[in-house]
């Protein structure tokens, strides 16, 4: 083997280990977004939600490294017939990520879990999805057609599956009720897809012309706790100072106390150099929560502070040690800012990568 076919075969498995990665990160965020929605637990469906972002940037990658790929070895034939497979399997994989994403936002919505003969059909259907997905992926790995063909006769019975299901909806007795709100809810739906298909029109057209790639979005978030003078405060700096430009933070408290604790200020002017703030109440936040990418809680649960997110609102819950305590000394308060530093730097790698700043 010469070494430019070396080259050639590294390429190629670089790029399949990658799709390999990204159909188990997009496997787990489904099977994670039904489990949600069949049990109602929105830290789940908040942890799917805003595990995500991994996955986009993760097709991202697929993406350079297929363009990297056709612009070094200039494949013909079979190669190139890969590569064209690979770069629209990366977009259908982010694509099931994405209605992950909407099946774990609506189960936070929603007021009771699905039980019944509709909790039976959803069991089975989700069954019969995974089953389709993991065989799905394991003949695209293995670049195996028998496999393919026989997973594709699944999607015929799930057809008939989801036309069980619709005729039980219209068999209730406010059946009338239900096909509006579907036909509804489809006329929106294919409206905003079509308005975000026409967006990633536009962006194509920009960098085509000019060369810019769209901008890395700007998330908004919030930390809650009881008071807003020390946890919530401290995290809300170490974020703005360590990653300024990957977010705009806020802070909010459900009772707040008339200032931040003056050892905190006086902490943080010596830890940052330089520190201002003043506390502020969760309902003066509220009116505006539907902007927020997402709710961090660093006392107790997000519930606490919010009934009810907006539907594109995530959320998370850290359990510090001693947050609803006031800290004694310096000591204690390093030991709280290095916690929440912690955190707040996991977040970040989640939310942008390697490319949080």
């Amino acid at each position: 083997m010469t070494h430019l076919e070396q080259r050639l075969n590294n390429d190629l498995n670089t790029i399949r280990a990658k799709v390999a990665e990204q159909a188990i990160l997009v496997e787990t965020a489904l099977r994670n977004a039904v489990q949600a929605f069949q049990t109602g637990n929105h830290m789940l469906a908040h942890t799917t939600v805003i595990q995500d972002h991994p996955i986009n940037r993760n097709m991202r990658a697929i993406d350079r490294l297929c363009h990297g790929f056709i612009a070094v070895h200039l494949p013909s034939a079979g190669h190139l017939r890969l590569i064209s497979a690979v770069i629209r399997v990366s977009i259908e994989l982010e694509r099931i990520g994405d209605y992950a994403v909407t099946i774990a936002r609506e189960a936070v919505q929603l007021s009771t879990s699905p039980s019944g003969e509709l909790g039976r059909e959803l069991e089975r259907l989700a069954g019969e999805t995974f089953l389709m997905l993991k065989q799905s992926i394991k003949a695209f790995n293995e670049l195996n057609p028998e496999i393919a063909r026989s997973t594709m006769l699944i999607a015929d019975q799930m057809e008939h599956n989801l036309d069980m299901v619709y005729a039980h909806m219209m068999s209730s007795d406010e059946h009338h009720l239900v096909k509006d709100a579907f036909a509804t809810f489809v006329v929106f739906t294919q409206l905003k897809r079509s308005a975000d298909q026409a967006k990633n029109l536009c962006e194509e057209t920009v960098f085509a012309a000019t060369g810019d790639q769209k901008s890395p979005k700007v998330y908004k978030i919030l930390f809650v706790d009881e008071s807003n003078s020390v946890a919530s405060q401290m995290a809300e700096a170490i974020a703005r100072n360590n990653f300024p430009k990957s977010a705009v933070y806020t802070s909010a408290g459900r009772n707040p106390s008339a200032d931040i604790n003056p050892g905190l200020r006086q902490f943080l002017e010596m830890r940052l150099n330089r520190f201002e703030g003043s506390t502020t109440s969760i309902a003066q936040v509220a009116p505006k929560l539907s902007e927020q990418t997402l709710v961090v809680s660093l006392q107790g649960p997000v519930s606490n502070y919010f009934p009810q997110l907006p539907f594109h609102t995530a959320a998370v819950e850290w359990d510090i040690p001693g947050v609803g305590d006031s800290p004694g000394d310096n000591s204690d308060m390093e030991s709280l800012y290095r916690e929440i530093a912690l955190r707040i730097s996991d977040l970040m790698n989640v939310l942008h990568g390697e490319e949080a700043s």
